[in-house]
């Protein structure tokens, strides 16, 4: 009797930063792909996602800087209202209330991207809410992402548990990974973020449309010849 073959689930890493409010709207972006992908393949295995990490400002300390000082330096006299209009704009139509004005500081996201890392190594799903927790704390609540009580707090309520994530903040290595993962990340051609990857085949950079990553997805499973990585759009 002849087995029928099971496709591997395609595979998709997302590298992004938890202050890269870009990267917020390309999750919603994501999932809305996800579901257009669902419908278009009743009843083959759901998409994985990973999320690996980026880092916009690495050369910040840990403890990070006031975010007037980090809007002024980097756009000038301009404010965050300015600033942020367009993002703003799009964030509302994909349902997500930035509130650039709760924000009082700046953060340096390793270890921000450590508790992801770490929750992406009990579970995918785990990891998911772990990373919209950690933006929406930043993003809506304006919650400080330097404070490790704060961070843990952040965590907790979506699913990881709190003593291994504060040991897990505490150790050197933990950040030393982050480190290592935003260089090879940089050296495998990714500049910006949101970047997604599909299959390891074929990549779009930036918060596309919905459609945009649907195609991508699509092509990532054509055969070898018709897509390659990185190909950034």
């Amino acid at each position: 009797m002849s087995q029928t073959s099971v496709a591997a689930p395609l595979s998709i890493e997302v590298v992004s930063d938890v202050v890269c409010p870009w990267c917020y709207i390309g999750k919603r972006h994501l999932e809305a792909a996800l579901a257009l992908y669902a419908d278009a393949h009743p009843g083959a295995p759901a998409p994985t996602v990973a999320w690996k990490p980026f880092q916009l400002n690495p050369q910040l300390p840990p403890e990070g800087m006031p975010r007037a000082d980090y809007v002024k330096a980097k756009w000038g006299g301009r404010s965050s209202a300015d600033v942020y209009a367009r993002v703003s704009g799009v964030g509302s139509a994909v349902g997500i209330s930035f509130a650039f004005d709760r924000i009082t500081r700046q953060p340096n996201t390793t270890a921000a991207h450590s508790l992801i890392a770490l929750a992406g190594a009990q579970s995918e799903a785990l990891q998911g809410a772990v990373k919209e927790a950690l933006l929406a704390a930043y993003f809506i609540d304006g919650r400080d992402l330097t404070d490790n009580d704060t961070l843990v707090g952040i965590v907790a309520a979506a699913g990881l548990d709190a003593s291994p994530a504060r040991a897990h903040l505490a150790d050197p290595r933990a950040q030393q990974s982050i480190a290592d993962a935003d260089t090879e990340a940089r050296q495998r051609g990714v500049q910006g973020v949101p970047f997604f990857i599909f299959n390891r085949r074929y990549a779009v950079s930036g918060a596309e449309a919905a459609e945009t990553l649907l195609q991508a997805m699509l092509a990532s499973e054509a055969p070898e010849d018709a897509a390659a990585l990185p190909a950034a759009q």
